[in-house]
């Protein structure tokens, strides 16, 4: 079936340029084609231009987006969508004073949703999860990361990572599974730390990789996780069964988590609330993406990622939701794109291109997704009648909307 999107105000991110991220001030820039139209073949992107350059054809169905805006839908390269239960009781307790770390050693956050987890069947987590996968593509998101780690034994963590399979069959929409196992200690092995990474390493890897059930590895390098040295042990017994890091990092302490990540070749380190000259330097200098999540320091009231200071340094970004039931219960990147401008100062031009082009680019899927182009899916919002681009993150409480199209299909 052939469909024109026809009167698009303005088309952004219309490239068949190769692009597989942008960085510096490179992000500032976007490609625009003003009075646009593109052309949809079946799940792909077949044709687009100016409307003066339209083909004569007879198309199976015609869009109008007059005055309207069409961009790449959002690639979401970290969510922790899989969960069984919201934590709305330690939102309370933080309101009231307590800290991540403080909730984190009474056995709440991590520990908290892994108990549900572990107790909750495969078929109802799959249910929940597939309700919030269908709510993040309504936001505009048309490629996603699902973690597990809220199972943190081999059966539960198991369970998480074919859930994440099983969504992978119910929808178009490209989707790539991390190994969070090194997510939080679980109380068992609160005396036997090395216990419980023998357990990811001899156990769950192994279970993994047999049947093919997750793309990367993730930790949780953090002081009140995992260190820099079992992050490596970690990367390293990964990077045996194929699976490439991409870790969680600086979230709260620098602790030489990014230099570790940039020296196993990790595809992305994500959060970075806090980060040092010497970690910038490293990163310009590694092909790792940095992802930024500012809705979880939103949430928690703690440091927003130097976004500026990094940008400026020459620095490619990512703008991710970090979507989960303790520290991000959101999946709305038109959110995250507000945050990145009000609080990171990120200009809405690089917003938009740190949550398509480089989100891709944490995710491996700059060839599937991420800009406009020849060849590639059809996945495609269109916004509301808007007068400027400003516009999304400005509104941020506005659902400037309209439709979403993954592969093709509204």
């Amino acid at each position: 079936m052939r469909t024109l999107i026809c009167n698009i105000k303005e088309l952004i991110l219309a490239t068949n340029t190769p692009v597989n991220k942008v960085q510096g001030a490179e992000m500032s820039s976007l490609p625009i084609i003003k009075d646009a139209y593109v052309i949809i073949d079946d799940e792909i992107i077949f044709d687009y231009g100016p409307m003066s350059k339209v083909p004569e054809s007879n198309f199976d169905k015609r869009i109008s987006a007059k005055d309207s805006f069409v961009l790449p839908t959002w690639c979401d390269s970290h969510t922790h969508l899989i969960f069984a239960a919201t934590r709305e009781g330690e939102f309370i307790d933080k309101i009231q004073g307590a800290s991540y770390e403080d909730i984190a050693q009474k056995g709440g956050g991590i520990l908290n949703s892994a108990k549900k987890l572990q107790e909750t069947s495969e078929e109802l987590l799959l249910e929940s999860a597939y309700n919030r996968l269908i709510e993040v593509q309504s936001f505009g998101t048309g490629a996603i990361e699902i973690k597990s780690g809220y199972g943190l034994t081999v059966d539960a963590e198991l369970k998480m990572l074919r859930v994440i399979q099983k969504l992978k069959n119910m929808t178009k929409m490209p989707i790539k599974a991390s190994f969070l196992g090194a997510h939080a200690l679980p109380l068992k092995y609160k005396k036997n730390r090395a216990g419980y990474i023998d357990l990811i390493i001899n156990e769950m890897l192994p279970r993994i990789a047999a049947e093919g059930l997750a793309d990367y590895i993730d930790v949780f390098c953090e002081k009140v996780a995992f260190s820099v040295a079992e992050t490596e042990k970690l990367m390293k017994a990964g990077a045996q069964y194929g699976l490439k890091p991409k870790v969680h990092t600086n979230q709260f302490n620098c602790m030489g988590g990014i230099q570790a990540c940039v020296a196993h070749n990790a595809i992305s380190v994500d959060h970075l609330e806090v980060i040092n000259d010497d970690e910038i330097a490293c990163l310009l200098k590694s092909s790792t993406m940095a992802t930024l999540l500012p809705s979880a320091p939103f949430f928690l009231n703690d440091n927003y990622p130097k976004a500026r200071k990094m940008i400026d340094a020459g620095m490619a970004v990512a703008l991710a939701t970090d979507y989960n039931p303790g520290s991000t219960p959101s999946g709305k990147i038109p959110f995250v794109l507000s945050l990145a401008c009000i609080k990171m100062k990120m200009l809405p031009e690089e917003a938009i291109n740190a949550a398509t082009v480089n989100g891709a680019y944490a995710m491996e899927l700059s060839d599937k997704v991420g800009s406009i182009s020849k060849g590639k899916l059809a996945n495609l919002i269109i916004t509301k009648p808007m007068d400027s681009l400003a516009f999304m993150p400005y509104a941020f409480g506005t659902d400037w909307i309209d439709r979403v199209i993954i592969a093709g299909q509204v």
